[in-house]
């Protein structure tokens, strides 16, 4: 019996799945003014994206990372903000001119919906930052 303990544990190991990349950490989805002069020290950026220079990933504080694809109109960012803690969207999520979705809070479909009035062909499959 002691013997088959350690096997029957380590099959429970193997049997776990991993997690899709796109589903670790908090995510926050919105849709968000352009910001930015598009310079290398003001990139265009959505609005609530850190700047490259202003993001600590290491730190594990604030917005980690984030992925936009821009509008139609070319004025607004169809993002998905990530954080370690749902803390970091409070400002966001304050702005009562912002629709925001949670991650696996909110409905995939209605979050689509809202992306393609801003983006004809938007599609969720091809959308989402890969964090580790």
């Amino acid at each position: 019996m002691k013997v088959l303990l350690p096997f029957l544990l380590a099959l429970n190991l193997f049997a776990q799945q991993k997690v899709d990349p796109r589903n670790t950490h908090e995510r926050l989805l919105s849709v968000v003014p352009l910001i930015g002069k598009g310079t290398m020290a003001d990139p265009k950026r959505p609005m609530y994206a850190p700047a490259p220079g202003q993001m600590r990933p290491n730190l594990r504080t604030g917005i980690l990372a984030y992925q936009f694809e821009t509008s139609d109109d070319g004025k607004m960012a169809l993002t998905e903000f990530v954080a370690a803690d749902r803390a970091a969207f409070k400002p966001i999520q304050a702005d009562a001119s912002l629709k925001t979705f949670v991650k696996n809070v909110h409905k995939r479909d209605d979050i689509e919906t809202d992306f393609k009035k801003h983006k004809k062909d938007f599609n969720f499959d091809n959308f989402g930052v890969r964090m580790r």
